[in-house]
């Protein structure tokens, strides 16, 4: 009686798991938790039921929402997930994450999980089920803010994008402020393109104090004459009021116009806040000379200039400079727009770094000048994809509405945004040129102007056995190049050599049948021999690839033909990377390394031998399963419909026919219904052979008998 006792303890300990782990199940139909403190939000429920796989049932006591935080920095929302306190494991439903317009990718021992070509999630298979690397965070969910069904993805990397690349610092203060939405900004985690972007030296210490608007302004002049604008301005010229840190910036094309930019900016500023500017500080640079220091000595504005060589006096200013440069550089860098657009980028930094609050400040500068708190809802990330409307004067009746446009910043003292035309089918609007409006719809994960970004628009599309319709061959990407005759001069001689045969037909109506015929053959051995297919239904929902023949002849030295070249590939260019494939890649030697051998048998005179190792790469194994049509003089009669599955070969299941329109050469052919046939009318020795082997080792194993029937096809006077 007691070991019994022990026993049952023994199985109930073993049942009890990490009440924390969730496992992804595609059979659930729902969310399913077991632990009440893991939800954010908790209704309880009654007189509700589960239905197992097993026609049990469990007792549902609450329905709610559950926040996962993922390995990636995404919280992942779960909306509607049932309290069960008798379940063992708590589960994600695949099913309704598929609803909710996730993707789910299982591949050997892992899984990845994506949304909107956005990587969310990853798991892992541990005890025969997939993991869900995740963690359970508690979150303050309002339930009338969200419908049923509604799975929210948010990540601090979406709004450091739309932000310009700010600081994490920056984006943690707008959460704080209840400016953005509620999201987790890990300190330790780093933008690649802000490293790439804004790598620079420890910064120096800052000195505080407590001025008044317009007190003391700060002004500094950058040079970016390398590149122009498109509207040839070479520079940019910022004043930040001391107090609220709010900045304005123009553009120039040369210094001298500087002092004309200062009088726009004091004119426009005492205005607005009903204030006089008392102090401006800048370096010693010659646009704030002496035309600059009459009008100060005028307006009765204090003009103070830093030491010479030590720009950390005017720190404020230089600080500004470098931020709004590495916020411009991120964001063309992210977008890959032409650095001709600089102007455009830094203008829209600074409309972004006005609206971030300072970081000795809990108020933004917008806030402190304006009086009122910014809005962060029209915010686009810059550079992205946008169709803007025609303007009504230049819309057509039949045709396009919108045109392609490239988001570049925010209009003035306006509420529209600013647009570079990227594509245009309506002639009274050019591309390249720069609009503004406000009727327009973003898409803000995509970027035209990145380099090699392929968007494939083209959808796989399976079909059954039954009912599919044979599609038009694909054929691969050739080069629209002109091609131009190329002469060698009267020294040379030019012979044009015959061409290999291109179809199986071809090479078997030739005078050199025989010989492509045993190309072919030692093709077919040595695919058989390393067991590469086996002939098999094709399965529901899969296509087969198709194959071809490539026949090529050896020349030696002197010219003469040294061997005939045979092999069968499939046609791959018609797989997708992600459905068919994923990994490609071929591993070859480097020509270093040959070069290093080479010396070293150089060195020791020692002897190098060169080998060629036939039909290498069939020793490879595929995990990946791939359905091919039969080779061309090769179908098996009676199982035309079959394909060529990538699995281990079974005796059981291998066929080899070779066909020369309707003449049969010759066959090998394996099953319980198979009957031997004749193999060659002009050698009753072979045939007896083969039957002989028949009887002794089964067709499927004649290779005794694939050899004879080889040297029968070479023989003199064989007719087939």
């Amino acid at each position: 009686m007691s070991d019994l006792m022990l026993s049952v303890v023994v199985f109930e300990a073993n049942l009890v798991d990490n009440p924390k782990e969730w496992f992804i199940d595609t059979g659930a139909t729902r969310h399913v938790c077991a632990e009440k403190e893991m939800f954010s939000t908790y209704t309880p429920i009654s007189g509700r039921q589960l239905f197992m796989g097993n026609s049990s049932t469990s007792k549902i006591v609450g329905l709610g929402k559950v926040v996962l935080k993922m390995t990636s920095g995404k919280e992942l929302t779960l909306i509607d997930v049932l309290h069960v306190p008798d379940i063992r494991k708590n589960l994600v439903s695949g099913s309704a994450l598929v609803k909710a317009g996730f993707r789910l990718v299982f591949h050997s021992s892992k899984f990845v999980l994506s949304k909107n070509d956005m990587f969310v999630g990853k798991g892992y298979l541990e005890k025969s089920l997939f993991k869900l690397n995740a963690m359970n965070v508690l979150r303050n969910i309002e339930s009338n803010k969200s419908n049923n069904f509604i799975y929210l993805v948010e990540s601090c990397d979406l709004w450091h994008d739309r932000l310009g690349h700010v600081s994490y610092n920056s984006l943690r203060k707008l959460v704080n402020l209840n400016l953005l939405p509620s999201i987790d900004v890990n300190k330790k985690h780093k933008c690649e393109i802000c490293v790439e972007a804004k790598f620079t030296k420890a910064s120096f210490p800052s000195v505080e104090r407590n001025t008044t608007p317009l007190e003391l302004i700060h002004t500094d002049l950058c040079d970016l004459k390398f590149v122009q604008t498109r509207g040839g301005k070479k520079y940019f010229i910022t004043f930040i009021d001391d107090c609220t840190r709010y900045c304005y910036v123009y553009l120039i094309r040369s210094k001298d116009e500087a002092l004309e930019v200062f009088k726009h900016y004091k004119n426009e500023v005492e205005n607005q806040l009903t204030k006089r500017i008392k102090i401006i500080r800048s370096d010693r640079g010659g646009e704030y000379g002496a035309p600059f220091d009459e009008f100060c000595c005028e307006s009765g504005i204090i003009h103070q200039t830093t030491a010479p060589y030590s720009p950390q006096s005017n720190g404020i200013a230089e600080r500004k400079n470098r931020t709004l440069k590495e916020m411009m550089n991120a964001m063309l860098l992210s977008s890959g727009l032409p650095q001709n657009l600089w102007g455009e980028a830094i203008l829209s930094a600074n409309y972004i770094l006005n609206k971030i609050p300072h970081k000795v400040k809990d108020e933004t500068p917008y806030e402190l000048w304006k009086g009122h708190k910014p809005s962060y809802k029209y915010l686009k990330v810059w550079g992205c994809l946008a169709k803007v409307e025609v303007p009504k004067p230049k819309q057509v009746k039949i045709g396009p509405k919108t045109i392609d446009c490239i988001f570049i910043g925010y209009a003035n003292n306006s509420s529209a945004y600013r647009f570079l035309v990227h594509k245009s089918e309506i002639s009274d609007v050019h591309e390249g040129t720069i609009i503004e409006s406000r009727n327009a719809v973003f898409f803000e994960t995509t970027f035209p102007y990145i380099e090699n970004k392929e968007i494939s628009s083209r959808k796989r599309t399976y079909e059954t056995t039954s009912d599919r319709v044979q599609e038009e061959q694909q054929e691969p990407r050739r080069t629209k190049r002109a091609k131009t005759a190329m002469t060698f001069g009267p020294d040379f001689l030019t012979y044009m050599l015959e061409n290999e045969p291109r179809t199986i037909s071809e090479a078997l109506s030739s005078l050199e049948a025989p010989f492509w015929k045993e190309a072919m053959n030692n093709e077919i051995e040595s695919i058989l021999q390393n067991h590469t297919w086996e002939l098999v239904d094709l399965p529901p929902g899969n296509k087969p690839l198709g194959c071809k023949w490539i026949l090529k002849r050896k020349y030696k030295t002197d010219g003469s033909i040294e061997k005939y070249k045979a092999r069968l590939v499939s046609k791959g260019y018609r797989q997708m990377k992600g459905l068919d494939y994923f990994d490609t890649y071929s591993p070859v030697a480097r020509i270093t390394s040959i070069r290093v051998l080479i010396a070293i048998a150089a060195l020791r005179n020692l002897e190098i031998h060169q080998m060629d190792m036939k039909t290498a790469f069939l020793n490879g194994e595929l995990e990946e399963e791939i359905y091919m049509e039969q080779p061309e003089g090769y179908i098996v009669p009676g199982q035309e419909k079959k394909t060529m599955g990538s699995l281990p070969l079974h005796s059981s299941s291998s066929v080899i026919s070779l066909q020369s329109k309707d003449k049969v050469s010759g066959s090998v052919s394996s099953g319980p219904d198979s009957k031997p046939k004749k193999i060659c009318c002009a050698c009753p020795d072979t045939k007896k052979l083969r039957d002989e082997c028949i009887v002794k080792h089964g067709e499927s194993s004649c290779e005794k008998w694939i050899e004879a029937h080889r040297k029968c096809l070479r023989a003199e006077g064989c007719k087939v």
